[in-house]
């Protein structure tokens, strides 16, 4: 891949604390982690409904989705998974740049990788949320029917089956969706943020 050289920084008219005076809210990833089946878009998506609903601006963006358009250069190999977020991650800090919430709802398996999108952004504005499902209801679930192909080797370097996935170190925040509902999973969040102050 060529990189460009001849390019230079040109900073915006509206600063992200302008946006964010606008808005009357923060602005920061909420960064939904875990297993394929294990809720992370379903929770993402309640949480969202339920930002929006007090009046936070937010957008999800979902592993799935973007792979239909920004990264649909990208396969499954440990070097296209890191790109993968690796563009996430840069996509997030523009929406926290623009004042709003972001909220990712990206297997993204290795911790190093959830640590650069960490480093893109400020202290306050990356949190992590590990949604936490053992790999056996995972698989009960298999809503996409992706366990059932891996097993079957027919999707190979599948996270969790013949692909790592490695838990987070200090998430910020473990739910388990195998405990809980989808609401209380929702409250948990919220409540969150709230303590933090953070909406």
């Amino acid at each position: 891949m060529t990189k460009s050289t001849n390019i230079t920084w040109h900073e915006a008219s509206l600063s992200k604390e302008l946006r964010r005076q606008q808005n009357k809210h923060h602005s920061f990833v909420l960064w939904f982690t875990g297993l394929s089946g294990s809720g992370k878009s379903t929770v993402a998506n309640a949480v969202a409904q339920k930002l929006y609903e007090i009046g936070v601006r937010n957008y999800v963006l979902d592993g799935d989705n973007i792979r239909h358009g920004l990264n649909k250069d990208l396969g499954f190999s440990e070097e296209d998974r890191k790109e993968n977020i690796r563009r996430i991650g840069e996509v997030s800090k523009l929406f926290v740049d623009g004042g709003q919430v972001v909220l990712t709802a990206f297997i993204s398996p290795f911790q190093a990788d959830r640590e650069l999108v960490r480093s893109l952004l400020n202290e306050d504005e990356f949190v992590e949320v590990f949604v936490k499902c053992p790999l056996e209801e995972c698989e009960k679930r298999d809503p996409k029917g992706l366990y059932e192909k891996a097993r079957q080797g027919k999707i190979p370097e599948f996270t969790g089956i013949s692909s790592p996935y490695e838990e987070p170190a200090n998430p910020e925040l473990v739910i388990e969706t195998n405990q809980h509902t989808i609401e209380e999973c929702v409250n948990q969040v919220i409540e969150y943020l709230r303590n933090r102050e953070a909406i």
